[in-house]
């Protein structure tokens, strides 16, 4: 069966006696010649050239150590007599659907008798160009089945000889990471119970010289919010393949007979460099019907502004400040209810606090934000309870733990088991009751800790499955009471960023970290996974809370425009020059987001690293936006001439500076000579020739708006 979508192709093998296997994944072929796919199968047959067993070794979507793979299984468990542990499935039925050049799906059921297990996997190439994949293991056999692992797997060729990644820590989110595609297993396991600030985010096997306009890359994304598993495997008989599914706990599942598991969905993006890779996301992100499309709203956060300091008297007139700056939703964070004045208790308890918003104070705040045509928006850290507060003290055994022993605390907190039906219902309840009683249009959803030790004391295992997909319930169910409710992911910054969480989220936060120096990597490489729009990316103060860095506002704030803007910053301590250039970079961030939003991202790293380009192009090759920052001091200077990739090579277009603080007296020692007046140029010739940019220091962006003529 050969899928083909937007330059992708998936090529299938169905035997009758096995699981699909990928015969290719990668650019589209078109015809396959005279003898189609039977003639591609036959010419994917290698040798028996190895000392191994007498048969070829089909090593399918789910590879099978029964048919004589000595790689990575895909399905591992046992049954409580220790039989069941190497099944062997018979293909029991084959449906698909398949529409050229728009993708197609494949459904493969099996069965294994013997092992008393049946297996349904499902292929699907989008219409994006993105593979997506997940599979149901069920036990049909007598008696319990034990489930250590059920892993999918995608092969890619021998020219991908490279392996990248992402790393980080809290404040450091996603840092890419290189190494060689070697003989053996280069595997990533996010044993965090949440997603991870160290996650791969993307495990990406690549030609070598990959960069963002060329060489082949091919990357999967387990989209799951728990434990998961990514991993690159090499074997000795020459297969390259990369695994990806959800990292279990010892006896965390234990299938019953007619039991089910499902895997979460597995993706797989194929393109010519890692621009394209991530197009293909963002592509397929977009196209869902429920996909944020009103603008993007201007947020401001109080966090950083206040911290847990919530007085109504210093909050006002931040509210003031942030409506004469164009903010359109203002969001009280931390510290507004129960006992939380610090950090040490109160979570949990889902009360408005008397003691600092008594007497009608709180409605009086939610009353000035919107009286000014602002929405409201509030903080909550559903999931998590001190264990000094109301709820806990009340209900104990609602902490995930291993029964007799609490957890080691972190944020001084635990955290509350959602598989509780009586926990569930009480924060849905709580949250949706404040939704309606005051109005509230946004949460942010915050999710401050790992879950270690985290079994349930109604089952006595471990729990992070079942309380994974628990807040994916609770999300939809307060979403679903509450019409029109959006919710940000946050959870310690970026440490739950995937693409399972954006199903029931309407964007994330990327980090905790807002200087903007730090952002413009953090920001970069979650572009590869999620489109501008679901990135929460705030203005700082000129000192940064988390690096003690200082930097210019203009930095800030363009680092800022290339995401879902908002502020987070006490604009009381800002001068009148200051707000002023805020309240210039908000409107010219309404004037563009909807490019930026919409637009197919564009990223570079020139003159070494040095200098970084960032782009959006709209779909109809009308309009672009770029920005350079100069990220360090290059060895030469003035920097060459800046190519502006990705217009129509045919059009004219016209390249002015864009941005507040652009319209700055030309300096001939500083601007090019087209600065002050713009310049006319061919798609061809911005693309391939380029243009002078101004002699930047470090930390310091410009942005370029182009037009067609």
């Amino acid at each position: 069966m050969q899928l083909s979508a937007k330059g992708v192709a998936l090529i299938l093998a169905l035997p009758a006696d096995s699981l699909p296997i990928v015969i290719h994944w990668g650019a589209d072929p078109g015809q396959l010649g005279d003898g189609g796919l039977a003639s591609v199968e036959r010419a994917s047959l290698a040798p028996l050239a190895t000392n191994g067993v007498d048969s070829r070794v089909s090593v399918s979507i789910v590879p099978e150590g029964a048919r004589g793979w000595t790689g990575t299984p895909g399905v591992v468990g046992h049954r409580d007599d220790g039989s069941g542990w190497s099944p062997r499935f018979q293909v029991t039925s084959v449906t698909w659907d398949s529409r050229p050049g728009r993708g197609g799906y494949v459904e493969v059921a099996g069965s294994d008798p013997i092992a008393g297990l049946a297996l349904r996997v499902y292929i699907e190439l989008a219409p994006a160009g993105l593979v997506r994949t997940r599979a149901e293991l069920t036990n049909v056999g007598p008696g319990r089945y034990t489930l250590d692992a059920v892993q999918l797997a995608l092969p890619v060729p021998t020219r991908a000889a490279e392996v990248i990644d992402m790393a980080g820590r809290w404040a450091k989110e996603r840092v890419p990471q290189r190494r060689p595609f070697t003989v053996g297993t280069h595997a990533r396991e996010g044993r965090h119970g949440r997603t991870g600030a160290d996650a791969p985010t993307l495990l990406l096997a690549v030609e070598k010289g990959i960069d963002f306009d060329r060489g082949d890359a091919w990357g999967i994304h387990v989209a799951f919010s728990g434990n998961h598993r990514h991993s690159a495997e090499r074997s000795f008989s020459g297969e390259r393949l990369l695994f990806g599914g959800e990292l279990l706990l010892p006896g965390e599942i234990v299938l019953d007979e007619g039991g089910t598991y499902r895997t979460p969905w597995l993706f797989g993006s194929y393109g010519h460099g890692l621009d394209e890779v991530a197009a293909r996301f963002h592509r397929h992100l977009r196209a869902r019907p429920h996909h944020p499309r009103g603008p993007r709203p201007v947020v401001m956060n109080l966090w950083e502004a206040v911290y847990f300091d919530h007085d109504l008297a210093r909050i006002i007139p931040l509210v003031e400040l942030a409506a004469h700056a164009g903010v359109e939703r203002f969001v009280l964070d931390d510290g507004w209810f129960g006992s939380r004045r610090d950090d040490r208790s109160g979570l949990g308890d889902w009360v408005v606090a008397d003691s600092v918003w008594g007497e009608g104070r709180f409605d009086e705040l939610v009353a000035a934000v919107k009286s000014r045509g602002m929405e409201f928006g509030l903080w909550f850290e559903p999931e998590m309870v001190n264990v000094d507060s109301d709820l806990a003290r009340t209900h104990p055994e609602w902490v995930l733990q291993v029964p007799g022993r609490l957890p080691v605390e972190a944020r001084h907190q635990q955290v509350l088991d959602l598989t509780y039906p009586e926990a569930f219902a009480y924060i849905r309840d709580s949250i949706v009751s404040l939704v309606r009683r005051h109005g509230i249009d946004y949460i942010k959803w915050d999710h401050n800790r790992d879950l270690v030790d985290a079994g349930s004391t109604l089952s006595g295992r471990a729990n992070v499955h079942e309380q994974t997909l628990a807040a994916y319930r609770l999300l939809d169910e307060i979403r679903s009471a509450c019409p029109g409710l959006e919710i940000e992911s946050c959870s310690s910054g970026g440490g739950r960023v995937d693409l399972e969480i954006v199903e029931h989220t309407d964007r994330v936060w990327a980090s905790d970290c807002i200087d903007p120096h730090e952002r413009q990597q953090i920001q970069r490489w979650t572009l590869q996974l999620l489109p501008w729009e679901l990135i929460g990316s705030h203005i700082g103060a000129e000192r940064a809370h988390t690096t003690q860095r200082k930097s210019d506002l203009g930095f800030r704030a363009a680092t800022a425009i290339f995401g879902s803007l908002g502020i987070e910053w006490d604009l009381s301590e800002a001068t009148d020059e200051e707000l002023a250039q805020v309240t210039d970079w908000v409107s010219f961030y309404k004037s563009v987001r909807h490019l930026i939003h919409s637009g197919t991202s564009i990223r570079r790293s020139l003159e070494g690293g040095d200098l970084w380009l960032t782009g959006a192009v709209s779909p109809d090759r009308e309009r672009a936006l770029y920005q350079v920052v100069l990220r360090r001091r290059h060895v030469t200077w003035p920097v060459g001439a800046v190519r502006l990739p990705g217009l129509d090579a045919h059009r004219s277009y016209i390249v002015r500076a864009a941005g507040p603080g652009s319209e700055a007296p030309f300096d001939p020692r500083v601007h090019p000579e087209w600065w002050g007046k713009g310049v006319e140029l061919s798609g061809a010739a911005l693309g391939e020739i380029g243009i002078q940019i101004p002699a930047l220091d470090p930390d310091h962006a410009v942005t370029l708006s182009v037009e067609a003529t």
